[in-house]
């Protein structure tokens, strides 16, 4: 399959697959490590949680903050 196929796909099903590509990687053991970096931030999200700091916006919100 190449760029113009998925271009031309609707959005369910470009979407279906996707989550199919996302659910084959769940089943198979990754050769691919996770970068330290991406570990060191998901800590620090978590950690924020924690500490009640953590901002979160609604998905309306987000929406609106990507349209700018």
């Amino acid at each position: 399959m190449n760029t113009l196929e998925i271009e031309e796909m609707s959005t369910i099903d470009r979407l279906q697959a996707m989550e199919a590509l996302w659910d084959s990687f769940l089943r198979e053991k990754s050769e691919i490590d996770s970068p330290e970096w991406h570990r060191d931030i998901l800590e620090n999200r978590k950690r924020k949680i924690k500490n009640g700091k953590a901002e979160f916006i609604s998905l309306e919100e987000l929406r609106a903050s990507r349209k700018s």
